[in-house]
């Protein structure tokens, strides 16, 4: 099973625009049997609290049923170790859910933000994440 962390900016690409890589990506990872999403409690709430910006006109019930969806399909993982590497320290929780879950990818729009790989954590934007896990 291939496990993969998402960031935040995955999961709101995908809900504005059904097309492109990062809906492709996010549908593949809750959808295909052979992927597992990779979630920590502060995730999550990002998840949460940034999908309910105004800006980004979904309605509540477009907002829980995404998250929903996302709670019953994802390894929940406690991280148990502190980073500070990104640049924005908000992006840190991503590292520590993917070092914690042992993840295989982290998916991200802002590459430039993380390391090129992270604790054996491959970290890549939605189209190389596509082209590498397409047979």
């Amino acid at each position: 099973m291939i496990r993969v962390v998402l960031d935040t900016n995955i999961i709101v690409s995908a809900l504005l625009s059904p097309f492109g890589f990062p809906a492709q990506t996010f549908l593949r990872v809750l959808q295909d049997s052979d992927f597992q999403l990779c979630m920590s409690g502060g995730i999550f709430a990002e998840y949460d609290e940034v999908l309910h910006r105004p800006h980004l006109a979904r309605t509540d019930a477009d907002i829980a049923a995404a998250l929903a969806v996302i709670r019953s399909r994802a390894l929940w993982v406690r991280p148990s170790q502190v980073v500070r590497v990104c640049p924005d320290p908000d992006d840190d929780m991503f590292l520590e859910c993917a070092a914690s879950a042992h993840a295989d990818y982290l998916v991200t729009g802002n590459i430039r933000h993380f390391p090129r790989a992270w604790a054996g954590t491959k970290i890549v934007t939605p189209h190389q994440f596509i082209e590498a896990t397409t047979v």
